[in-house]
């Protein structure tokens, strides 16, 4: 949810509860030996070798398009697909994951969503749907090769929307589900972030920033100006802005705000685009397959609703990030990724709800 000239916003954050199953992870990260490095290491594919990187066709109502995806290392039972936020983002935030996933020998996989970073960026605004991007994520799979007995998928905030509804109509092709800073339901997330989040801020800023979306005055610095030290740093990634990670920084510099707009809407208290009325909450029981939801102390969106939402679905567990806000695979890192890492080796080993 983020705004200004040099990022758009990121989008919806996420939701978390205060208890819950706050996971930590026993063995020390980078000592599971059951993976055959050699193995791991080796390339998925004959032929020229491209880092892993495919540009996968995706057929629209609209045309043919690619999008970019990246596969790093080579694990038949254990594969991750990571959705990133926005609508409009790009994969590159999740890359402080590489620097745990293969010495557990996880292999995962960067997705730009169409619209997005490295993939074609078609200028339909009819594209950006949301039952849309369900099949193009079912296009990836297909074309990825990936299935029930592998398939893992990650959404991390406006991805945890398409996480749910890709799971909602088509979970018999997971292994698990991983909704990361997200809830089910954009109206109550609206009137959390209306109610809770904006009555943290000193009066005064608020007042101002209320002034700025009243008139309409979304490209006025000034609006970014008070965002920056009085949400975003507070929310959404909790050190100071030009400390940001590169990773996260490049990521912001590349949002589309076309795509953002148009789903989220232009305002950082709630949604007023296409997701605004967006709803999966009493449709979360239908999820079967194994669900981590990872939610944040410091996050846009309530704990208390986020831990709620493991307890609707069939199989889900919570994971709970004390420190982190909306983008907690970084500023509660150690949390967030040994819980992960926790969860997809329960499901290995066959826990119904992947917690060992």
């Amino acid at each position: 949810m983020m705004r200004s000239s040099l990022f758009f916003p990121l989008f919806i954050s996420a939701c978390f509860g205060m208890a819950g199953c706050k996971t930590g992870h026993e063995t020390p990260v980078g000592q599971n030996q059951a993976m055959d490095w050699k193995s791991y290491l080796s390339p998925k594919d004959t032929g020229l070798q491209t880092g892993g990187v495919k540009l996968i066709p995706i057929t629209t109502p609209k045309g043919t398009f690619h999008v970019w995806t990246q596969t790093i290392g080579n694990n038949p039972k254990t594969r991750v697909l990571l959705l990133h936020g926005g609508p409009g983002a790009t994969h590159e935030y999740f890359e402080c994951l590489q620097s745990f996933l293969p010495a557990e020998g996880i292999e995962f996989i960067y997705y730009d969503q169409l619209g997005s970073g490295n993939s074609d960026n078609p200028k339909d605004t009819s594209l950006w749907d949301l039952p849309r991007f369900v099949e193009e994520v079912e296009q990836v799979r297909v074309a990825l090769a990936l299935d029930n007995d592998n398939f893992y998928l990650l959404g991390h905030s406006w991805g945890g929307i398409l996480a749910m509804e890709y799971a909602l109509k088509y979970q018999q092709h997971l292994k698990g589900l991983i909704i990361s800073d997200m809830m089910a339901n954009c109206s109550v997330y609206g009137k959390y972030a209306d109610s809770v989040l904006a009555k943290q801020m000193d009066p005064q800023v608020l007042d101002t920033i209320r002034r700025l979306e009243a008139a309409g005055d979304f490209a006025n610095p000034k609006y970014m100006e008070l965002l920056l030290p009085n949400f975003y740093e507070k929310h959404i990634l909790r050190m100071p802005s030009d400390e940001w990670p590169d990773a996260v920084k490049r990521t912001f510099s590349k949002l589309n705000g076309e795509v953002y707009t148009m789903m989220q809407g232009p305002s950082e208290f709630g949604v007023s685009g296409k997701l605004e009325h967006w709803d999966a909450s009493t449709r979360l029981k239908d999820i079967s397959v194994p669900t981590l939801v990872i939610g944040a102390q410091y996050d846009t969106m309530d704990p208390n609703y986020m831990k709620w939402m493991s307890t609707q679905i069939q199989n889900g567990s919570y994971l709970y990030c004390p420190n982190g806000s909306h983008m907690c695979m970084w500023d509660d890192q150690k949390t967030y990724v040994n819980g992960l890492i926790k969860f997809l080796q329960g499901v290995e080993a066959g826990k119904t709800k992947g917690i060992l």
